[in-house]
Formats: structure tokens, C-alpha cells, sequence
């Protein structure tokens, strides 16, 4: 029995770890400040004021495929409402993101977080995964995955909501 305690030990140590950094940020929490990490990209002069959907994507991942056209759509219609996208990629080679990006063209803002400390620092696990911040840079809403037209509908509801504020 004592020779499966280290595993035991070892599998609670791992569980805790998993448990803690996927409870990194939460809906209530304030959205950490962009310029803090080392994206990539042109970083958002104000949001202040703005309703914003933070998406993280990687170009490997075929939902985050499916959402882009649901995203793009989504700032076409709410972007003169107050309302921005700012999409942030994952993947470590830039090629393979602007290969993505050649087939699925973007209006909004694209961002890269090739160290990943944002996607640490948040506890994101899943691709995509995206926050939904309010006018205060409060996270609202935490999508995990996209489901199609679930998740569309989900985020006209919400940024609709937010928006009434």
C-alpha cells in the first residue's frame, strides 16, 4: 500500500493544479490589461466604454474555424454599437496563424500570444475559448468550445444585453 502513495500524492497535486488555474478568472472578474503581455500585434488604442468579445484561438483547432465567419458577422453588426472583437491567437509559428487568417479573413482585431502568458495567466484550456467583457472590462460571460449556432445565439443575447447597459 505505501509504494502507491507517492502516485497518490502525485495524481491530488496535479488534480489541485488543474483545479487551480482553471479557476484563474471568473465572471465577475476584471479582464487583465493587454499591454501587461507581450502580444503581438496592434494593441487597442481605448476600449474603455466598449463592450468586448476576447476570443483565444489557435489555427489547428476546426471549431475555432467554425466560429470566425460567426465572428465576423457578429462585429459587422454591433461594432457601431460600441462593441469590439479582439481575437488572440496561440499557435507558436506565426506562419500557421497567417495561414489561417488568408482563408478566414478577419475585420476585427488580431492579436498573438506566442508565450502564451495570457492563456496561462487566465487558466484557458479549451479552443476556443472567449470572455465577453462589459463596458467596465468586467468578464460577463465565458464561452468554452463553440457550438455553432448554440453559441451564436448565446452571444447575440448576451452582447445584446450588455450593450442595453
Amino acid at each position: 500500500m505505501l509504494m502507491y502513495q507517492p502516485k497518490l500524492v502525485f495524481l491530488t497535486c496535479i488534480a489541485a493544479a488543474a483545479f487551480t488555474v482553471s479557476a484563474a478568472i471568473k465572471t465577475g472578474d476584471s479582464f487583465p490589461n493587454l499591454a501587461n503581455f507581450s502580444l503581438e500585434g496592434r494593441l487597442p488604442a481605448d476600449l474603455k466604454g466598449k463592450v468586448v468579445l476576447v476570443d483565444f484561438w489557435a489555427s489547428w483547432c476546426e471549431p475555432c474555424k467554425a466560429s470566425f465567419p460567426v465572428m465576423e458577422q457578429l462585429y459587422k453588426t454591433y461594432a457601431g454599437r460600441g462593441f469590439t472583437i479582439i481575437a488572440i491567437n496561440v499557435d507558436e509559428e506565426k506562419a500557421d496563424m497567417e495561414a489561417f487568417l488568408k482563408k478566414n479573413p478577419a475585420s476585427f482585431i488580431i492579436l498573438r500570444d506566442a508565450r502564451q502568458k495570457l492563456v496561462e495567466s487566465l487558466g484557458v484550456g479549451t479552443m476556443p475559448t472567449s470572455f465577453l467583457l462589459d463596458a467596465d472590462g468586467k468578464v460577463r460571460f465565458i464561452h468554452s468550445g463553440f457550438r455553432g449556432e448554440a453559441t451564436k445565439k448565446k452571444y447575440i443575447e448576451e452582447i445584446e444585453a450588455l450593450l442595453k447597459k
